[in-house]
């Protein structure tokens, strides 16, 4: 009943409903290009580490995340989303120049700037959030937003792969730039009265580390986002193994769109009671309960059946989300409106990069070790996580509230979010 009461409320907010309907449309376009693009290159190659490598040219600029994060404190938060969506428009189209192996530097260059323009949208994105969504649902918020970007992995994917089959590659990058020019169009109407931020007073490298420092000696976020990042770096080597996995199943490479689905259907059910999860775990046992589970499936993926390996999908698609909902729902909680996209895009680095390089290790070893040995030892490694997340930080205190929330302070909820919008103005990767 709380969980139908809270999803009403937020999806009858007009704003919410507006910010969600557009990470949705380039969520669906997002990933069917994901699928197609390893797929793309598996045809043209034949390698199943050159097919992995597509998903480490969009992780990639990650390393880069607190530089790039910090663009999304020095501009309007807004219009920044909008004007990079309708780049990406423009620069997927160029893909309709791909058609042999040749051609794939341009493939993976597009992937690349595809990534980097994610490192700066997604601490603006979360950043916008926190100013329209109320603090105490940002939790039920993250976990629907979850539930209906991960939900594109029941359509989309499949629908990637039967574009792609019918007409090719180039089809598929199509439809994701239209689904990026749709969700600029759903942003345009989005009420949220910015200001252009003041000049900075320090350096660029001075603004990047001060959101860096604020988001390390949290003792609440530090141990999130370093579990946060050890998981998926050992969900990395997993997915590096899916066209692996696929070849042992005795399948074509385009199977890879029913463990999409697999994954996206246990994405979909733990993002809808996520909100009250948290409420009744907190962020630190309801993150270790996701990557326990995410170990079980990782290591499930180990059997060769047609059965097991999408049903392991599905556990990763249960508890995968977990740690990443926990993570940046408690930044969102934590960190002051001024320093949120630097907090953001920190947590984003630290919990994705050992995501790039997992990719890429996962890359290399997918063609050196036996997929079965490198799935039971990622799943051993996941248990390990989830038992440290378990027991780390359970002694320690939580920061005193008042000063950290000073900055967005009020008489009521609705004018801090007002309050943090005039400062500065005001989400997963799933890559297993």
């Amino acid at each position: 009943m709380t969980t139908n009461w809270t999803v009403t409320r937020i999806l009858r907010d007009r704003d919410a409903g507006l910010y969600l309907a557009g990470l949705v449309v380039s969520a669906f376009g997002s990933s069917a290009l994901g699928l197609a693009a390893g797929v793309w290159v598996k045809d043209l190659t034949g390698s199943n580490g050159l097919a992995a490598l597509c998903t480490f040219a969009v992780w990639a600029p990650t390393l880069c995340g607190p530089a790039l994060g910090t663009i999304a404190d020095r501009v309007r938060r807004k219009p920044l989303l909008i004007g990079t969506d309708l780049g990406l428009a423009a620069l997927l189209l160029t893909l309709l120049a791909v058609d042999s192996r040749t051609d794939l530097w341009l493939l993976f260059t597009v992937l690349f700037v595809y990534g980097t323009t994610a490192a700066v949208q997604d601490p603006a994105e979360s950043a916008l959030l926190a100013a329209v969504v109320d603090r105490d649902l940002l939790g039920d918020f993250n976990g629907l937003r979850m539930t209906a970007v991960e939900g594109m992995k029941l359509v989309a994917p499949l629908t990637g792969a039967g574009l792609y089959a019918a007409f090719g590659g180039p089809s598929v990058a199509v439809l994701d730039a239209v689904t990026f020019a749709v969700a600029a169009v759903l942003w345009l109407p989005i009420r949220a009265r910015e200001e252009r931020p003041p000049r900075p007073d320090g350096s660029w490298r001075a603004q990047t580390a001060e959101g860096v420092r604020e988001l390390w000696r949290h003792p609440v976020l530090r141990p999130l986002v370093l579990a946060g990042g050890a998981t998926m770096f050992l969900a990395a080597l997993s997915s590096s193994a899916t066209y692996a996995i696929v070849d042992a199943l005795g399948h074509s490479p385009a199977y890879t769109g029913v463990l999409y689905v697999a994954q996206g259907t246990g994405s979909v059910a733990v993002g809808l009671v996520s909100g009250p999860a948290l409420r009744r775990l907190g962020e630190r046992r309801f993150g270790a309960a996701g990557i326990a589970l995410t170990a079980l499936g990782v290591t499930a993926r180990a059997v060769p059946s047609d059965a097991v390996v999408p049903a392991g999908g599905v556990a990763i698609g249960l508890g995968l989300p977990c740690v990443l909902i926990a993570a940046f729902t408690a930044v969102q909680r934590e960190l002051p409106g001024p320093l949120l996209g630097r907090g953001t895009a920190t947590a984003n680095t630290l919990v994705f990069t050992p995501n790039v390089i997992g990719l890429g290790v996962g890359a290399g070893l997918v063609e050196l070790v036996d997929v079965r040995l490198l799935l039971i030892v990622t799943g051993l490694g996941l248990f390990a996580a989830g038992a440290w997340l378990g027991v780390a930080g359970a002694g320690a205190p939580a920061p005193a509230r008042g000063s950290d929330r000073a900055p967005d302070k009020g008489p009521s909820q609705s004018s801090a979010s007002a309050d943090r919008t005039s400062a500065k103005s005001p989400s997963d990767a799933n890559p297993a």
